[in-house]
């Protein structure tokens, strides 16, 4: 087994609400910042064994399937990285 650590990115899809993104683009609009979008979104790391990179994605993925996003609303990305041990 080999230690990684996969990073799933969930944020509000295209159309759906975001009054968070909202609030914060015309805070920095005010600012002088030109925008021509901004989305939240929330980063959950999570470090785990797998037999592969390709395994830790497939976990990951199903994370985000089942908990971490809520397909209806939410897009997601999964990236996977080797993660360096104490002992190594």
């Amino acid at each position: 087994m080999t230690a990684y650590t996969a990073t799933v990115t969930v944020r509000l899809k295209h159309g759906v609400l975001d009054p968070e993104a909202e609030t914060t683009e015309r805070a920095l609009e005010r600012l002088g910042f030109e925008l021509e979008d901004l989305r939240s979104a929330d980063r959950f790391e999570v470090d785990l064994d797998a037999e592969s990179a390709e395994a830790a994605a497939d976990r990951a993925e199903e994370m985000a399937e089942r908990l971490l996003a809520n397909p209806t609303i939410h897009d997601y990305e999964v990236e996977v990285a080797e993660r360096a041990t104490a002992d190594a």
